[in-house]
């Protein structure tokens, strides 16, 4: 990362006390950008008008958006689970796009980059409504990412798995000895990535060195996995 890379940028980070957020945010404004970080979930569609009106013309967006994974079974899946998870993390990526796209078009140039996960490109079972979720985040970046592209502004996201944060790996599991017999059996790099690396990725996705990545989900897991699927 380059000191004063984002100098003069206008960077919003949604979600920003959670998951990926603290870690962006300061990543973020290690490199120069003036950084809007709103914090919160943003189930109500209403709130999408507070980020318009907190940072109304954003050079990039980063959609950080995050639930829990709910482990069930098929079976013991709920409907209110299921809506949950689509809430928190689907319908906030696409209205987030909706509201900010069109200025970004206007102005002829725009970078949003969704923080989403690994796990749908793949598959964990008993997680299958968050891999449904995660998953839906994905395709919508693939394609609104080459309808965006058209107009000069990229869409891509990051697809995170082992990479250690609050919310899916603190520190009270990531310690315990049968965690890391399994990361030793299922991530070949062998541990978890820090925070700090994941946002240099969403760095140079905001960044005016990804102008030729559009559309795409990034695998970010150390191996665990390797291709978009």
């Amino acid at each position: 990362m380059a000191a004063g890379e984002l100098e003069g940028r206008r960077v919003l980070v949604t979600q920003s006390d959670d998951y990926m957020g603290p870690p962006i945010v300061a990543r973020f404004r290690e490199a120069g950008a003036d950084v809007t970080a709103v914090p919160g979930r943003l189930v109500d569609a209403a709130a999408i008008d507070g980020l318009v009106e907190a940072c109304p013309e954003p050079d990039a967006i980063v959609a950080n958006l995050a639930a829990g994974p709910s482990p069930h079974v098929v079976a013991e899946i709920e409907d209110e689970e299921w809506d949950e998870l689509f809430d928190v993390m689907v319908r906030p990526l696409m209205r987030i796009v909706r509201a900010f796209a069109p200025g970004m078009i206007a102005r002829g140039a725009g970078k949003i980059v969704a923080m989403t996960s690994a796990a749908p490109l793949r598959g964990i079972p008993v997680t299958s409504a968050y891999c449904a979720a995660r998953g839906a985040q994905n395709a919508f970046v693939r394609a609104a990412g080459l309808e965006l592209a058209r107009e000069n502004v990229q869409l891509n996201a990051v697809a995170q798995n082992y990479v250690h944060n609050e919310a899916y790996y603190p520190d009270s599991l990531v310690e315990t000895e049968r965690f890391q017999k399994s990361l030793a059996r299922n991530v070949p790099i062998g541990r978890l990535a820090r925070p700090e690396e994941s946002a240099d990725l969403a760095l140079f996705l905001a960044s005016s060195r990804s102008d030729f990545i559009v559309g795409q989900v990034v695998p970010f897991a150390g191996g665990w996995a390797t291709t978009t699927g």
